[in-house]
Parts: C-alpha cells; structure tokens; sequence
C-alpha cells in the first residue's frame, strides 16, 4: 500500500485502482453524517478554500442523484456528480462519482461512519476502474483540496451542539 503525506487526512493507495482516505473527527457520528448530507452544511465545507460553491444538490436516498458544482478561484466551473447505491442513516454512503471533466472516469465511493474515541472515524474508499483513471485523480491535487474541505467539516461539525 502507498501512502501519501498527511498532517490530518491520511490519503493511501491500497491497489492499483483505490483511494483511501481516514480522519478522525471530534464530534459524534450523528453531526458528522449530517454535514456530509445535507445540501446547507455540504456547500459550507466541500469547496474547501477553493471557490464558491454554486450548487448543491442531494436526494439521499437509494436511486437518488446528487450534483456538486463549483466555480473555482481561478475562474473557471468544476462539477461532480452522481448516483446514490446505498444509503445506511449514520453508517455508510455509497454511490457513484463522476468528475463532469472527464466523464469517463466514473467511481464508486463508499463512506463510512465510526463512533470512535468519542468521536467519529470517517473513512472514504474510492475505487476507480482502471489505475490510470486513480492516477488522474490523485495527480489532480485533490488532496490539498480534500485537507481544506476536512477541515472546514471539523469546524462545522465541532461547533454545532452535541
């Protein structure tokens, strides 16, 4: 397995075709899952500090679809979209995920929530089709932007009431 440095979110490559991001959070799981699904709180972490969130849409449920659109710092749209497959209240999330820049690319995402230290352990599981398509991925800087996003998640999630 690979890994790739983190001071917060630990970002490893467990095969040629999977992300997989860990981070602990200290707030219990209930206000982790809901920041991650509700459209509101979603468009104030996502983004991270990289632009404007324009568009947030959710319909959590299985069959439904979400859409994340973003207008850049450096002026130009970033989308993301996709199909939820499976959906467990404050456990597990899993759909498919689509950068709209190369549509190709299609991944499924599975997200899991752990109460844990009297917290919640937040893990991520990407797994693309093909290593190239991981590749692009990780070579995007997506992690930079994902330890900006997580961060704005603790914030949100560490300064809601319990």
């Amino acid at each position: 397995m690979v890994a790739i440095h983190s001071s917060r979110a630990r970002v490893t490559l467990p095969t040629d075709e999977q992300i997989l991001i860990t981070r602990h959070f200290d707030a219990p799981v209930h206000l982790v899952y809901r920041a991650y699904t509700t459209a509101e709180l979603v468009s104030r972490w996502w983004i991270g500090e990289r632009g404007q969130m324009t568009s947030c849409q959710i319909d959590l449920r299985p069959g439904g679809r979400w859409r994340y659109v973003m207008m850049t710092n450096q002026g130009f749209e970033v989308a993301f979209h996709g199909v939820y497959r499976e959906i467990v209240t404050d456990r597990r999330i899993v759909s498919t995920e689509i950068y709209e820049g190369m549509p190709e690319a299609e991944a499924l995402s599975t997200v899991t929530f752990t109460a844990a230290d009297g917290g919640t352990d937040l893990a991520i599981l990407v797994e693309h089709t093909e290593k190239a398509h991981r590749d692009a991925h990780v070579d995007s800087g997506m992690e930079a932007g994902l330890q900006e996003a997580l961060d704005r998640l603790e914030a949100l999630v560490t300064d809601e009431p319990r």
